[in-house]
């Protein structure tokens, strides 16, 4: 399919208005989320309560201090599985809060 000279996908547009007002950082905390979302059990989803991304630093807050703690020690694990998805040049740190 040919698309005309204005013709955009919707998620053409809002990576454009994304980047054009610097929230892209958003839009990417929302995939990590959206991937944590499928990688873990439904329950143990529920206890995150916010994915960020500053500076290169993915801040996740979990509620639970079972899963924080596996978030903890399984840290480079977490890392390295965004980088591989996401792009390594996105992150260099993992925070768990």
């Amino acid at each position: 399919m040919k698309r005309k000279k204005r013709e955009y996908e919707s998620s053409e547009l809002v990576k454009s208005f994304a980047r054009i007002y610097g929230f892209e950082g958003k839009l990417v905390a929302f995939e990590i989320k959206d991937f944590l979302e499928e990688y873990l059990d439904e329950s143990l989803f529920r206890e995150i309560i916010s994915v960020d991304l500053k500076d290169k630093t993915i801040t996740i807050k979990i509620d639970s201090p079972l899963l924080k703690n596996d978030f903890k020690m399984r840290r480079n694990f977490y890392l390295k599985k965004f980088q591989d998805k996401f792009g390594a040049e996105k992150f260099n740190d993992l925070q768990i809060l």
